[in-house]
Parts: structure tokens; C-alpha cells; sequence
């Protein structure tokens, strides 16, 4: 059984997107290629989309994402219209695939626009970029914007931003990857923004400018507030990152 859904208002027509699909493995140029997804390119209509395979899910996600949880695909859909309806950017949704077996979910594929962008958000924390200060408030009031609006991006790190340079020192801003997200009916709280914010850089510097900038906007708390709650959470954050990292590469030395 397959589920198909293609965004209303859209025009590409539903039997060619299914039919790229269906010839995913061996059309489209690759993207990205892990241990987990699959991203690739297809020309359209003199245009680009790209199309994210997801992993195949074990027994138990089979299940799970047929009668208890909707997929990541399903939800990268919804969320990216959801996002569009609130005027936060992101690439044009266009369709997701499902397919299922007699046990569950088989595979599913999220297609959206292909945006060329100038930048991600981790050009800033791993490169000298020039206008970086620049970018970087901008991206903050970005992200403000979000928190207002209710947005929680809990996969708000340094590879799901797209930053397009608009000319003039102005740049737009785009999210991706995006199953993993909270609509929530008020603004964020104070210290649901600074942790929104803890995965983003590791860098003092950045997190000192984004608290800034982010003081200017928030008038609840000062900036040293603002400051003291968001390093303390990346502090935190990275902590635990590299600690995971370390106990991965004791499991491997003693599985050789």
C-alpha cells in the first residue's frame, strides 16, 4: 500500500513525482549518501528537486510509524507547509511518499525544491567567513522570529540552516531537516530559546554576538542573562556530545 500526498498548489504532476521515486535507486544524482538517509537530485520541468530517501526503519519502527507515530517524511511534509504558513523560510514542499507492507512501514521519501544557497550555518562556526558578525545577527533575529512565532526546531544545528546572500549585506535564512520540530500556541519561554539555541556553535565568541543581538530583541532579560543561560546550556550540550563520542570510541576499540 502506498500513501502519496503532493502540496496543493504545486504543479508537478503526481504520476511523474511518484514515478521518480520509484526509480530513486537508479535515477538523480546523489546529494548526500549516510548511514541513515539519502539525498538526491532530479531535474524537472527545467528545475531541481531533491528528494530525501529515509532509512528503512527496523520491526519495531515498521509498526510504530504505521499505527502511532506518522513518519519522517510525513512530518518533514506537514511541518515544511506548517513553517510557509508562518513565513519562516524553507525550501518549497512538494510531496511525501509512504509505502507499506503487510507489517508496517516499507520506506518513505520527503521531495521538495532544491535551494542552491551561498552558505550553511557551519561555514560560520568552522571557516573565517567574510561578513560573519553580519550574518550572524541576522540569523538571530531569524531564530527570534521562530521563538515567537512558537517554533521549536529541535534539530537546530549548524547543518539544517541554509543561508542564501540576498545582496547588500542582506541574507535570507532557510531550515531543513525537518522531522523533528514543536508548534506550540504562544511564544517560547526563556529558557526553551536559549536551549533552542545550545547546538548551534561551540564558540564563546558566536554565542557572546547571538546573545547581543538576541538582548535587542528580548527585552525581558539582559543581555548578561541571556548570555549566562545560552553558554551555560551549549557548555553543556558539548559536554555531553563529546562524552557520547568517547564512550562510541571505547565500544569500538573493544569490540576489534
Amino acid at each position: 500500500m502506498v500513501v502519496f500526498k503532493i502540496m496543493t498548489g504545486v504543479n508537478y504532476s503526481s504520476k511523474i513525482i511518484i514515478k521518480i521515486i520509484e526509480n530513486f535507486d537508479v535515477d538523480g544524482k546523489i546529494l548526500t549518501q549516510g548511514n541513515r538517509n539519502t539525498i538526491k537530485l532530479f531535474n524537472l520541468d527545467d528545475e531541481i528537486i531533491n528528494i530525501k530517501s529515509f532509512k528503512k526503519p527496523n520491526l519495531i519502527n515498521k509498526i510504530a510509524y504505521r499505527y502511532f507515530r506518522k513518519s519522517k517524511a510525513r512530518r518533514s511534509f506537514e511541518y515544511a507547509s506548517i513553517l510557509k504558513e508562518k513565513g519562516v523560510g524553507t525550501p518549497e514542499p512538494i510531496a511525501f511518499y509512504e509505502n507499506f507492507d503487510f507489517i508496517g512501514l516499507k520506506e518513505s521519501f520527503y521531495a521538495c525544491e532544491h535551494l542552491e544557497c551561498d552558505l550553511t550555518y557551519r561555514e560560520l562556526v568552522e571557516t573565517d567567513y567574510p561578513d560573519a558578525e553580519n550574518i550572524l545577527r541576522q540569523f538571530t533575529h531569524f531564530t527570534f522570529d521562530m521563538h515567537q512565532k512558537g517554533i521549536e526546531f529541535l534539530d537546530h544545528s549548524p547543518g539544517n540552516t541554509l543561508i542564501m546572500n540576498n545582496g547588500n549585506g542582506k541574507y535570507s535564512f532557510y531550515l531543513v531537516d525537518l522531522n523533528r520540530m514543536k508548534f506550540h500556541g504562544e511564544p517560547l519561554d526563556f529558557h526553551s530559546r536559549m536551549k533552542n539555541l545550545s547546538k548551534i556553535t561551540p564558540k564563546e565568541e558566536m554565542v557572546a554576538t547571538m546573545s547581543n543581538e538576541y538582548a535587542k530583541l528580548y527585552t525581558e532579560k539582559s543581555e548578561k542573562e541571556i548570555f549566562g543561560l545560552m553558554w551555560q546550556l551549549t557548555s553543556e550540550f558539548q559536554y555531553r556530545f563529546y562524552r557520547k563520542k568517547r564512550i562510541k570510541k571505547k565500544l569500538k576499540f573493544w569490540k576489534k
